[in-house]
């Protein structure tokens, strides 16, 4: 019995490893298709979660007739699924560039129609694999009863190793995988990890003859009171915690910063304490001394808090108080979870696998609620403390029919000041920021981001999720004029990616040209009327707009040439993403998009010499002609590339070719007004191309290996990975 519980926890420990490869890689190929937006996150987690609750429940629907029509033992179609999860490894990636292309018709991805009909292509892509996950659970849980028809816990020490496994496929992937091997290298071990999973069940299911007896009276006594409300339970425990972790995400970016690896040790932390709540309900199983019902309720309706109590980035900037905060809450859950299922269940795989349905629907419909509702009205801390409700209510609830005791008022009086405590937290601070330290102030929020505009004395700024991502500087009004200005022929169009504070939009415009902008963010849009005073006026030129559009997408689904691109990413060069606008694949579509003799102009804030190098080969790479200048106040670099050659002329060409609005508005913020000079000054920076190059030409972003996102084993072993 030890040795066949061993086997079946290393088969769940790497299936839980490869689940969690795919949903990562998943995301993000889903994010390069349509678009880097909370729509698409949401719709990922939500097809996934729901993938699984129907695996869950159809595996225990079905597997008790299969086996017996068939006389197959359960683990042979537990081999089957493991072998079908393989396959879609590589399947679903092909299934969303062939829905990517088809939608590229479809408008906006903030749309409408965009955001259904990419919702439906990302559940034709994932849903078939992320069923056969769901369904693994009840598959082997039937195969226990074959093979031991006394074993009524089985659901817990799968979960416990399922758990295990998906906290280490986090971890490698973030911080291994990837940076080794690309996104498709990483889906390729995955999928032979499936197969081998899949052969050695395959293996020993044939030589398995179940014996199917008939259920056995249940070994864990219920009461009806608790069983009713078990199924109420396990729903608001998905919905709560995949809810939490969405409000998270936005809650802990200030102090975590939007990097791959802050989402990592989050989602790693979350599953480890997980894990350790599971190891405990394990234990305590074996020694006979099984939490209460009521204990572990008190436990849930106290521990949500205190992420919101210990997570203050006015005082402190914590990432190990912050991550800590979590793993009381985590690991009451997954003492709770299999707990609640091993009782329900009593080992029976078609009981196991509905109530296991029941906890995965909820995981389906928090993140969707939270994003879309909670998160746009009422922010990131309310949504904590609101979430954190439903536990205080169940546990007098479970608890109202017995004896109120001693641990029922304490578990209320503690709850209850957890909640003031919160709301007063709220009070003093919001989403990470001191909003009484600005002179000036305002808040945004929608489903995509939180966004603050700030004016301290005559300096204004903005953060996104808490990062400073732009102030006011001239440097921006030159990612418009420069290229403008170095284009062959009188300037027609221009685009810009990327928004901000609306400079370089608002300096472009001052051409008297068509000018589009794109932005991801509405709320960033909805604060350039506080940054500038006419920017009223500007928006309502006919010739400019600003479309709400994943800047890569626009540029895969407009028909439109423009003379002029430029391109200013959202700082830092390591944020979660950002590769998607600096790689190979965006250039190809900016490529597509530029008009004969074009120009485009690339801004590279800075960050670690290889990543700057990585940035440079890359556009090298798509763009023949390059020149290069530092920012004339020394931070950054333009980038400026064409298909044709480049004519870089003297200040005084260069000056006469800026309309007299555009020069008024390149000097705004300068002493001195002298267009000629300044324009001396900005090519003064000139470098040479070859100087930001690496030798190593595949030191490069693609949309494969994102290089500036990925690199924890290139900083941790310096002396290993040199450049």
């Amino acid at each position: 019995m030890a040795r066949r519980k061993l086997i079946l926890s290393f088969f769940f420990f790497f299936s839980g490893f490869c689940g969690l490869v795919y949903q990562t890689v998943w995301m993000r190929l889903a994010y390069a298709h349509f678009g880097i937006t909370t729509p698409v996150l949401s719709v990922v987690i939500s097809v996934f979660m729901l993938g699984l609750a129907l695996g869950s429940w159809l595996g225990g629907l079905t597997v008790g007739p299969l086996t017996h029509r068939l006389k197959f033992s359960a683990l042979i179609f537990y081999a089957l699924a493991e072998a079908f999860i393989g396959i879609g490894a590589l399947a679903a990636p092909a299934l969303m560039t062939w829905g990517d292309r088809l939608l590229l018709t479809m408008g906006e991805t903030n749309s409408t129609g965009y955001l259904f009909f990419s919702a439906l292509v990302l559940l034709i892509s994932l849903l078939p694999w992320c069923v056969c996950m769901g369904a693994t659970f009840p598959l082997v849980m039937r195969f226990v009863k074959e093979v031991d028809k006394f074993q009524n816990e089985s659901f817990s020490f799968l979960y416990m190793a399922n758990v295990l496994g998906a906290v280490s496929g986090t971890l490698a992937t973030a911080f291994l995988l990837v940076e080794l091997l690309g996104f498709h290298g990483t889906l390729v071990l995955a999928c032979v990890v499936n197969f081998l999973i899949a052969l050695s069940a395959l293996a020993w299911g044939l030589r398995v003859k179940p014996i199917i007896a008939k259920e056995q009276r249940p070994v864990i006594n219920r009461t009806g009171h608790v069983t009713s409300i078990v199924p109420a339970f396990l729903f608001m425990t998905g919905f709560t915690s995949m809810g939490m972790e969405v409000a998270w995400v936005r809650d802990f970016t200030p102090v975590m910063g939007n990097e791959i690896y802050a989402f990592s040790k989050l989602l790693a932390t979350y599953l480890v304490a997980t894990w350790v709540g599971s190891w405990l309900y394990r234990k305590h199983l074996a020694n006979h001394k099984v939490l209460s019902i009521g204990w572990l309720t008190a436990l849930l309706s106290v521990f949500p808090f205190l992420p919101v109590l210990l997570n203050d980035p006015t005082h402190y900037h914590s990432n190990f108080l912050a991550l800590a905060s979590l793993v009381p809450f985590c690991a009451a859950l997954g003492y709770a979870t299999p707990r609640f299922i091993d009782q329900w269940s009593e080992g029976d795989a078609k009981k196991g696998g509905r109530i296991y349905a029941w906890n995965i629907l909820g995981c389906i419909l928090g993140p969707l609620f939270v994003s879309y509702l909670m998160l746009p009205y009422i922010g990131a801390k309310e949504a904590l403390l609101f979430l954190a409700l439903p536990f205080i209510v169940f546990h007098f609830i479970l608890e109202s029919g017995r004896n109120i005791t001693i641990k029922s008022w304490i578990a209320g009086v503690a709850s209850l000041t957890c909640l003031l405590l919160g709301f007063f937290a709220c009070g003093s601070y919001e989403e990470g920021w001191n909003l009484a330290k600005w002179d000036r102030y305002q808040l945004r929020r929608d489903h995509t981001a939180t966004v603050l505009s700030y004016q301290t004395g005559l300096n204004k700024g903005l953060f996104i999720n808490g990062i400073g991502v732009a102030y006011l500087t001239s440097v921006t009004k030159v990612m418009a004029h420069l290229p403008l200005a170095l284009c062959p022929h009188p300037p027609k169009s221009c685009l810009v990616i990327c928004f901000g504070m609306g400079t370089t939009f608002r300096s472009l415009t001052s051409w008297g040209i068509d000018t589009t902008a794109v932005e991801l963010v509405p709320s960033v849009k909805e604060a350039f009327p506080f940054n500038f005073s006419d920017a009223y006026r500007v928006l309502a030129r006919p010739n400019s707009r600003v479309v709400i559009d994943d800047g890569r997408r626009f540029l895969q689904r407009t028909r439109q040439k423009f003379d002029v691109i430029t391109l200013d990413p959202a700082p830092p060069v390591e944020a979660a993403g950002s590769s998607l606008l600096y790689s190979d694949g965006f250039y190809t579509a900016v490529k597509n998009r530029l008009a004969d003799g074009g120009i485009v102009q690339q801004w590279i804030p800075g960050g670690e010499p290889p990543i700057q190098q990585a940035f440079a080969r890359s556009f090298v790479n798509a763009f023949p002609y390059v020149i290069a200048l530092h920012s004339f106040e020394d931070w950054g670099t333009h980038l400026i590339g064409s298909m044709t050659p480049i004519d870089l002329p003297t200040a005084k060409v260069l000056a006469s070719r800026i309309p007299q609005p555009a020069q008024a508005d390149l000097n705004e913020w300068m002493a001195s007004k002298d267009t000629e000079n300044f324009l001396k000054l900005i090519l003064s920076k000139q470098v040479s191309v070859q100087s930001l190059l690496n030798q190593d030409e595949r030191i490069a972003i693609t949309d494969d290996r994102p290089f500036n996102e990925y690199y924890a084993l290139r900083r941790t072993f310096p002396t290993v990975f040199k450049y």
